[in-house]
């Protein structure tokens, strides 16, 4: 009797561990079409709610709509701007001749500066020479066609050794943007399949403001290897020639998983843009520190001094970009006590539609609880609640204007990313936005925070919306944007082997 009763109390405990664990599960190869619950946020069901209901509508409804792979840029244009991308795993050395074990775009890490004009269309050609795995390229900040988004296992196959495989979008907004690899990224972007893409006005852009094509234009692309600190590939600080009296826009991009922060020492400066979108009336800041989102972006522009002295754009520390000509003597100047604020910096400007008004409203909660990840015990993120897969599809129609809530109670701070798509932030822990519109493609939601963000639905495909501290997407902080219609043919796993975080 008291062996039963021990082996039923010790059942009792093991299981429901046992199913929680089981439930827990992935299969070897799945779509994200069929994972999670359906999240209509209030708006029309549409046609997919009639195949059934809950997750599994989309895999059902897979035969009707546009697959990803139609969604591209006009096949039959010629490219204004085309770049060849071959891509290697290799021992490579950065200029201070540190050397290490990484990857590499046509020999170099961070690759190539990409470079275009607003409206051109950029081809790029990607060949994988010895990178084990597959890999792709992501955009990031880029609102490209979704077949051309970059995600293996959504809008792709993982592109294996041997293979190639080539992107093509319109750069239809100016600014400053990203590419990476999105297949085990939280890997590969941290071991150098990274470099920037720079979009620069039109002409007809430039006609209307006078002083658009005057500003020196200088990329500092920071990123980590191995813990190194570097500026555009470089340890230390990276020098620029810049004349007296001469404009400067520094594009300052944050590859890391934190917060950066960013100032000037030596002039004021403007926060021109913020993720490629021009701040409206960004005016002079002095004593302030700007906050760069993991995966952000921020244009910061300063006029170099009549006297010839230098500048000095710390990146998140002592070291960063000088501006000089006579000098780069440009002492360190501790980090700003006081941050600047961009719910209020800039002027306001009107949307051209009303978030007031919206068409669907979805959640986005943060947290954390102990449970199974695919059989893995530990403490994991929470969306809505839920453990990865059992997560919100957020589903859309296109141009529904979309209102969400993003709120962090995990304990820690998440730079959430959503690809295709800008947002533009209406409040911060229900203080209302004041300033310039603050658009955002990756936005630092700190411990304890909420935002209430928007964005019109004008950008079919299957997309996701995720955290840009990339272990923390592979940990299931990790949910899709869906468009009704939109189905994609491709899986995670499967014999690709596709595996985007």
């Amino acid at each position: 009797m008291r062996l039963a009763v021990a082996g039923a109390a010790t059942m009792a405990v093991l299981g429901p561990l046992v199913w929680l664990w089981q439930a827990s599960l992935l299969p070897e190869t799945y779509s994200v079409m069929d994972m999670g619950h359906v999240d209509y946020g209030g708006g029309p069901r549409g046609a997919m709610a009639h195949a059934g209901g809950g997750a599994s509508a989309h895999g059902a409804h897979a035969g009707a709509g546009r697959d990803v792979t139609r969604l591209v840029a006009d096949p039959d244009r010629r490219a204004d701007v085309a770049v060849t991308m071959v891509a290697r795993k290799e021992r490579f050395r950065l200029p201070s001749g540190r050397a290490f074990e990484g990857f590499t775009l046509n020999g170099q890490s961070p690759g190539p500066v990409i470079k275009a004009t607003k409206g051109q269309l950029v081809q790029v050609r990607l060949i994988n020479e010895s990178v084990p795995g597959g890999i792709t390229l992501h955009w990031h900040g880029m609102d490209v066609p979704n077949a051309a988004d970059g995600v293996a296992g959504v809008t792709q196959d993982a592109v294996g050794i041997g293979k190639e495989f080539t992107y093509r979008f319109v750069a239809d907004q100016a600014g400053t943007f990203w590419y990476h690899s999105h297949q085990m990224s939280h890997e590969q972007v941290r071991g150098g399949l990274l470099g920037a893409l720079v979009v620069a006005p039109a002409a007809q852009d430039k006609a209307t403001d006078e002083a658009a094509d005057e500003a020196m234009d200088v990329v500092a692309l920071v990123h980590l290897y191995n813990g190194v600190r570097t500026v555009n590939g470089r340890e230390g600080d990276v020098p620029v020639q810049a004349p007296p009296g001469t404009r400067v826009r520094v594009r300052v991009i944050n590859t890391e998983y934190g917060l950066m922060p960013t100032w000037a020492g030596g002039a004021p400066y403007r926060l021109a843009a913020v993720d490629g979108t021009e701040v409206n009336g960004a005016a002079p800041v002095r004593d302030k520190a700007v906050a760069v989102a993991a995966g952000g972006r921020a244009d910061i522009e300063v006029t170099m001094p009549e006297d010839g002295s230098p500048v000095r754009i710390h990146l998140g520390g002592p070291a960063g970009v000088v501006l000089g000509s006579a000098s780069y003597a440009a002492p360190p100047v501790p980090r700003p006590a006081a941050m600047l604020d961009l719910l209020t910096y800039g002027a306001p400007a009107p949307l051209a539609f009303d978030p007031g008004r919206p068409d669907r409203r979805f959640a986005y909660d943060m947290g954390r609880r102990p449970g199974f990840l695919d059989g893995v015990p530990g403490l994991w993120w929470t969306i809505n609640g839920h453990l990865y897969p059992d997560v919100p599809m957020f589903h859309v129609a296109e141009g529904d204007v979309v209102r969400m809530r993003i709120s962090n109670d995990s304990g820690e701070a998440h730079p959430m990313h959503l690809h295709g798509h800008h947002a533009v932030v209406l409040s911060r822990d229900g203080v209302p936005a004041t300033g310039s519109p603050w658009w955002v493609d990756s936005l630092e939601v700190g411990a304890g925070e909420s935002y209430e963000i928007a964005f019109v639905a004008d950008n079919p495909g299957v997309w996701m919306d995720h955290c840009h501290n990339l272990p923390h997407a592979s940990e299931g902080l990790t949910a899709h944007l869906m468009y009704e219609g939109v189905t994609t043919p491709f899986t995670v796993g499967g014999p690709a082997a596709n595996e985007p975080e």
